[in-house]
């Protein structure tokens, strides 16, 4: 009889020692759940997991350093290694050296023949009544020969030449705009990768801690083995995500080097995180600017041009070609018994096929039609691209806050779970469904941030121009508070 008196007074004495932590803890923190930030885009330093570490990756030599680069030096190493951009420029070379090649047609050409011949008369022996043999020696035979006009043809070859070497720039313009809109998006996958392999060590620390917290529970009788054999797998499951986090970065630098032209780069530290970079431009600026700037429009109309100047120059091939010619020559029975010349202006008239210039002349007009056809599509892409990339920017913007609110409320629900199961009052399933539901909101608003910093790159490049900064507001409801956090 005792021995249940003492037994029933030690359970009421816990269950008011319970009651007394359960009620400290709601009086200590008594608006927890309640409070409301008011930026809509926080400082990183707000919302990111706790980093146990800091991780330098440093450059194995003799001395060790830490290297740390942004995204201005990523497009420099791309711009002056990626193999693509070097390519392009290899062919505004060899287009502009074909500009030369047409203007050589004015050039003077020179030549120069030395040889020896043993004739044997055919014919003279048949008047004669035997055949006459002789040797022919040519010491030097110099010729010279200038085309002096030619009615415009060189001029039109030329000109074609020119705008063929116009598109070719045209060209690299565009390849640089490609590789710079992969570097970006290689660049801010790999701030995305670095954010969640942060996260995913903040589980580990975070299911580390609730291991160790149902261990003393167990230990004092106050939680059953079931917990502690919870934690012991949830944190088994971070330790596995974590691995492939970390696998995920490998694979992003890889990537972002691949784009740079630096596969067997060392490794390096990024210097920024991911932040959120106002796109403040109309939809008429970005398709003016598309029309001024981007690259595909220009070699559309630079076609075009080149399909007209063929039709003037088949159109030229009736045209004769007006020249001088001379010849010097010594040589004869000996190398120097004798010597000739002679010089003269010719008007040559080319051989003419009435019927195959007709036709060529009709293919040509049929190709210039075609590319003023491939012209009026390129634009009409063109502006889609642009309007799809527009909206799909507002949208990711758009986005942001709403990924926001949805990790500032799981952040909140996990402080109360983790709370409650700190007193006692809680329970495993509650707390892990809060921490998978905060781990994956912090992932979700990174991948948002990471998204919408890819469509603007996205956007950047089918307009052909970079967007600078804070210039016109995009939706005025979506930078209000952005607007009162830079204020406060």
């Amino acid at each position: 009889m005792k021995i249940s008196k003492i037994f029933t007074i030690l359970l009421i004495l816990l269950f008011m020692f319970q009651a007394s932590s359960e009620a400290a803890f709601w009086h200590k923190d008594n608006s927890l759940g309640n409070k409301i930030k008011i930026e809509e885009y926080p400082e990183s330093k707000d919302v990111e997991p706790k980093i146990v570490k800091d991780e330098v990756t440093v450059i194995k030599g003799g001395v060790e350093n830490s290297i740390e680069i942004g995204l201005e030096d990523c497009l420099k190493f791309a711009l002056g290694n990626n193999p693509r951009i070097q390519a392009a420029m290899q062919d505004v070379f060899a287009a502009d050296a074909r500009i030369r090649q047409a203007w050589s047609a004015y050039f003077p050409q020179f030549g120069w023949q030395t040889g020896y011949t043993r004739i044997k008369q055919l014919q003279l022996s048949d008047v004669f009544g035997r055949n006459l043999i002789f040797n022919y020696f040519v010491l030097g035979q110099i010729s010279a020969s200038q085309m002096l006009y030619d009615f415009g043809v060189t001029q039109n070859q030329v000109t074609i030449r020119k705008l063929d070497s116009q598109g070719y720039k045209v060209t690299l313009t565009g390849t640089v705009n490609d590789v710079i809109c992969e570097v970006k998006k290689a660049y801010y996958n790999l701030q995305y990768a670095l954010e969640a392999k942060k996260v995913a060590e903040d589980m580990v620390v975070k299911y580390a801690s609730f291991y160790e917290q149902a261990k003393g529970f167990y230990k004092a009788g106050i939680k059953p083995k079931v917990d502690v054999t919870i934690a012991e797998v949830n944190l088994s499951n971070a330790k596995l995500n974590l691995i492939q986090a970390e696998n995920a970065v490998d694979i992003a630098m890889a990537r972002l080097n691949n784009v740079m032209g630096l596969p067997y780069s060392n490794k390096y530290k990024i210097k920024e995180s991911l932040k959120f970079d106002s796109c403040d431009i109309t939809l008429d600026d970005a398709i003016k600017t598309a029309q001024e700037s981007r690259p595909e429009f220009q070699l559309a109309e630079i076609k075009v041009e080149g399909a007209k100047q063929n039709v003037k120059l088949i159109k030229k091939s009736y045209f004769p070609q007006l020249s001088v010619e001379g010849q010097f020559q010594i040589g004869g029975r000996t190398f120097t018994s004798n010597y000739g010349y002679n010089f003269g202006g010719y008007l040559n008239f080319p051989t003419i096929n009435g019927m195959l210039i007709k036709n060529e002349i009709k293919e040509a007009k049929a190709i210039y039609s075609r590319e003023q056809a491939n012209a009026i599509n390129t634009q009409n892409d063109i502006y889609y691209e642009v309007q799809q990339n527009y909206y799909s920017l507002t949208e990711q913007k758009n986005k942001i806050p709403v990924a926001y609110l949805g990790l500032k409320q799981a952040k909140e629900n996990y402080d109360l779970s983790a709370g409650r199961y700190e007193v006692g009052v809680g329970n495993p399933i509650e707390l892990k469904d809060a921490q998978v539901q905060y781990q994956n909101a912090q992932l979700t608003y990174y991948q948002t941030m990471c998204d919408y910093n890819n469509a603007r790159a996205t956007l950047e490049k089918a307009i052909g121009k970079n967007i600078s900064n804070n210039e016109v507001k995009l939706e005025k409801d979506c930078t209000k508070n952005t607007k009162k956090a830079k204020k406060s």
